[in-house]
């Protein structure tokens, strides 16, 4: 009897253990994607990242080291003019950056495409800046409520990759197409051809149309937003049809179309692409932060107008702010973040901006925040279509700047305590911080979490957080699902859309 006894606990164990370890799968995406449609409320994001995940990132061989133009590494020297030359002399090479503390003093410009900054290891090869860059170059300017502060408390960095994406309207599309479709009626396809890349975009009407679009109808106010409010989507031409005037894309429309929004298409090249930047720390000093609006720009790196780009094994220590990045399919692998500077006491932050993604397609990956900022991740002014996975931080905000930010992806996070998951910022009456379809999937944190009411529209996804709240699953409105992210498949939802765009 006794041995029945003991037996049967040992059975109720492990059919216990079995139950708190098997997978949960949501209703967006099932177990393998057979849930999900091109039209679902649950974007495709298996386009983000360098050249669209379809190509790993480059593996590179130096071609010269910014020791052959002069520079020192001794930590004492300044080495700005040595690299400088080395970025306009050998431009389209990849350029060593040997062990050593190289001290920087202005800003450095990348502008050429296939030039790459390859540094020995984050550790091994560092860059130090002991002087701001509003000192270097005075930036004066405001804040929404007048406050002066310097713009780069929002923007620029000391390394600067700087392109400008293709100006000429290729055609101009002619019909009304909605979200999930893959063809367009356009003006002429003399300019198109199977295999292009093409960019399509949309501009704001006087009365915000658009704007109001992307919120779902329910922006909040949008008094200061004016029609500023524009979408960029990034897609290959598969069919051409010279009769009906007609293309078709290898990725369905991630919004509708409407020909009062001017929808135009251009080409999706960058006169910058393919440039690297990997291996690097980049260190400021450790005094003391002020606090919000005092930052004068110890800031990394900022990129605008490039595309097919990486950031790569990048140590970023007592910064302002990190990485500002606006482009296409920019990909960001291994990024720490950490901080010795006096924290700010009002929000516990050592720094402004952590990491801007306000472009399109782009992926940060295998991330490390070792200090709290103002705003960990922001996504902002348009920006769509961006992923931010596998990474973890202390205690994270997936900040969201206003500006229609939409359909982008935060999967596979650990944000640590939890208790600012959702804190924002960005102007008054700029529109809520979030538009539609955000997706927070398999989001561990310790604190629980829960939707957040008037942050952003009913019409986003929130699956597999903390929480003791029911769930919620409105086809046409909210989606709170709460499974336990500790037993979500997939966890990261952009590699099992990509596997499955893939194979």
């Amino acid at each position: 009897m006794k041995l029945l006894y003991t037996l049967s606990i040992v059975a109720c164990l492990a059919s216990t253990a079995i139950a708190q370890t098997a997978p949960l799968y949501s209703d967006l995406w099932g177990q393998h994607g057979e849930r999900w449609t091109a039209n679902s409320r649950l974007p495709d994001f298996s386009y983000a990242g360098y050249h669209r995940g379809e190509k790993p990132l480059p593996t590179l061989v130096a071609d010269v080291s910014v020791k052959d133009f002069g520079a020192r590494g001794d930590g004492q020297t300044d080495d700005t003019k040595a690299f400088q030359k080395a970025l306009v002399e050998a431009a389209g090479k990849t350029i060593a950056v040997p062990p050593g503390v190289y001290v920087i003093t202005d800003v450095l410009q990348l502008r050429n495409s296939q030039t790459v900054l390859q540094g020995a290891g984050s550790r091994d090869s560092v860059l130090k800046f002991p002087i701001p860059l509003n000192d270097i170059e005075p930036n004066w300017g405001a804040t929404t409520t007048g406050q002066r502060t310097s713009n780069y408390s929002w923007s620029g960095g000391f390394l600067r990759i700087t392109g400008a994406p293709a100006k000429e309207v290729l055609a101009r599309v002619l019909e009304p197409a909605q979200r999930g479709e893959r063809q367009l009626a356009v003006s002429g396809v003399d300019k198109l051809q199977v295999g292009d890349e093409i960019r399509l975009t949309l501009s704001d009407t006087p009365d915000q149309t658009l704007a109001r679009y992307l919120y779902a109808n329910d922006p909040g106010p949008l008094d200061n937003l004016g029609y500023r409010t524009s979408v960029s989507f990034v897609a290959k031409v598969t069919r051409v049809d010279a009769g009906s005037q007609r293309i078709e894309l290898d990725r369905p429309l991630s919004t509708d179309v409407q020909l009062a929004w001017q929808p135009r298409i251009y080409s999706a090249a960058c006169s910058v692409e393919e440039v690297g930047v990997e291996g690097l720390g980049f260190e400021f000093p450790a005094g003391p932060y002020g606090g919000h609006f005092t930052e004068v720009g110890f800031n990394a790196l900022a990129t605008s107008g490039v595309r097919n780009c990486w950031l790569r094994d990048l140590r970023i220590r007592n910064a302002d702010s990190g990485l500002f990045i606006n482009g296409a399919n920019v990909t960001l692998d291994k990024v720490v973040l950490e901080s010795e500077r006096r924290v700010e006491s009002a929000r516990k932050a050592t720094g402004h901006h952590g990491v801007t993604l306000s472009g399109q397609d782009c992926l940060f990956k295998n991330f490390d925040f070792r200090t709290r900022f103002m705003h960990d991740i922001t996504v902002s002014r348009g920006s769509s279509g961006n992923v931010s996975a596998d990474g973890k931080g202390l205690d994270m905000c997936f900040d969201h700047h206003c500006y229609a930010a939409h359909a982008n992806l935060f999967t596979n996070i650990d944000i640590g305590a939890g208790t600012r998951m959702f804190q924002s910022g960005g102007g008054a009456k700029l529109g809520r911080h979030s538009a539609a379809w955000e997706t927070f999937w398999c989001i561990r944190s310790e604190a629980q979490q829960k939707w957040p009411a008037g942050w952003g529209p009913d019409l986003m996804n929130i699956v597999g957080v903390v929480s003791s709240a029911g769930a919620v699953r409105e086809p046409a409105g909210r989606w709170f699902e709460p499974l336990d992210p500790a037993g979500l498949q997939p966890a990261n939802l952009y590699e099992a859309q990509l596997k499955w765009r893939l194979k």
